[in-house]
């Protein structure tokens, strides 16, 4: 595989070659990654890439569009089935784009948008003010409790009543709590708000049925593809049929041009593989491994965020190892354990520097890595932390982590 950017760019193809060396030997925790499977790959490398689509199935722009035409359609019909969804546009090239022609279909400028605060779990296309959400549109942001670090439902149906907001945002970056979406329906229907949910970080697990699907609550649903789904980097809008004019003109021609059409053939690869039965095995192990995972970290004395997780997702605390999140993202760097600096609940710390990490359980899971493989990298993660000024000691445990990691070989295929 890849003989021919060999034989063409040897330039190109070595730092490939290294990276994939990096896949292959260290653990990869950051909660937003994973591997597509070789059949992924391949459509995204696919003639796909050749052809301008601009527009949507039988009515493009370009002609030769029939079996662009084909592709999408099934992408679009395995995505209804996958989430019982009854409006799908897969075109949005990423989650950010996604969010933003949403917005444009169900806001106007100056209309107000309620979402989780960025230090809570939220995510930056949710109204922080350095991005286009919080410039365009008047953002409340609503928090987690002080004390449980968790959804306050109550404080967030006292707030939605009082602003009434034009949309209601649930769905996280950074909470390893499952999200009560019948209660958001509830409290989007009292304040007379649009609900949205951005499944970004979970939709591989409402896929594969480990988690309550949204689109039984939302008017309108985006999700990422990659992460837990385990498809390309890209997204799709989910929504009710009288909103589909609305997010599909929003999609094109008022956010994109062209879509990608590599990349929503791969969604179609990523969406058959998810509507296989091992998928929810997948799923499932996802969220039974970061349970292991969480249950070694603070055997071992970590302090986790909220408490616990329900998903793939691990939020922990730092400080009690006296680091900040970019030392504790640099010294278990060191050791080939790969995850990344995040502000938690309450921060003090700035976002580019965080007091926690965050960890996630996708893309060792997909490598087959089940509980007893999650208690040992808990166990490495806390030995790292606990010698983060050693380097020395982190060399060592590196060799220990990319033991581990041979035993769960990855693209075979590929050398």
């Amino acid at each position: 595989m890849y003989e021919h950017l060999k034989a063409a760019d040897a330039s190109v193809h070595k730092i490939m070659m290294s990276e994939l060396a990096r896949q292959r030997e260290g653990a990869e925790l950051i909660p937003s990654e994973n591997l597509v499977s070789v059949p992924v790959l391949e459509a995204l490398g696919s003639v796909f890439t050749n052809k301008y689509s601009e527009g949507y199935p039988g009515k493009r722009y370009y002609a030769g569009n029939e079996h662009i035409d084909e592709v999408e359609l099934m992408a679009i019909e395995r995505a209804k089935i996958l989430f019982g969804a009854e409006h799908v546009n897969v075109q949005p090239l990423s989650g950010s784009p996604a969010n933003m022609a949403i917005y444009q279909a169900l806001m106007e400028p100056g209309d107000k948008l309620m979402a989780l605060k960025l230090d809570h779990g939220g995510h930056l296309t949710h109204g922080h003010p350095v991005n286009f959400s919080g410039k365009l549109y008047t953002i409340v942001h609503y928090e987690v409790d002080k004390k449980t670090e968790q959804l306050d439902y109550d404080a967030i149906e006292a707030l939605a009543v009082k602003e009434k907001p034009k949309i209601l945002l649930a769905g996280y970056t950074a909470y390893a709590r499952d999200i009560d979406w019948k209660r958001f329906k509830e409290i989007a229907d009292k304040c007379g708000a649009y609900l949205m949910g951005d499944i970004s970080h979970t939709a591989g697990l409402v896929a594969g049925k480990q988690l309550p699907n949204p689109v039984d609550y939302c008017d309108v649903v985006m999700t990422t593809t990659h992460k837990t789904l385990r498809g390309p980097r890209g997204a799709i809008i989910m929504c009710k049929e009288p909103l589909a004019k609305a997010i599909d003109k929003a999609v094109f021609p008022g956010m994109q041009g062209g879509p990608h059409e590599n990349a929503i053939a791969a969604k179609a690869v990523a969406f058959g593989e998810a509507l296989k039965d091992d998928f929810k095995l997948y799923a499932k192990q996802c969220i039974v491994n970061a349970k292991a995972m969480a249950a070694q970290l603070e055997k071992r004395g970590a302090r986790l965020v909220s408490g616990g997780t329900d998903t793939h997702l691990i939020l922990m605390d730092v400080r009690p190892f006296k680091l900040n999140g970019k030392k504790a993202e640099a010294a278990l760097g060191k050791a080939d354990i790969y995850c990344n600096k995040n502000t938690i609940p309450y921060d003090t710390e700035k976002p580019f520097v965080g007091s926690g990490v965050r960890l996630g359980t996708p893309c060792m899971t997909t490598r087959g890595m089940k509980e007893e493989e999650m208690t040992m990298l808990a166990d490495h993660i806390v030995d790292a932390l606990e010698h983060a000024d050693d380097d020395d000691y982190l060399a060592k445990k590196r060799t220990e982590v990319i033991a581990l990691c041979k035993g769960f070989p990855i693209y075979k295929e590929i050398e």
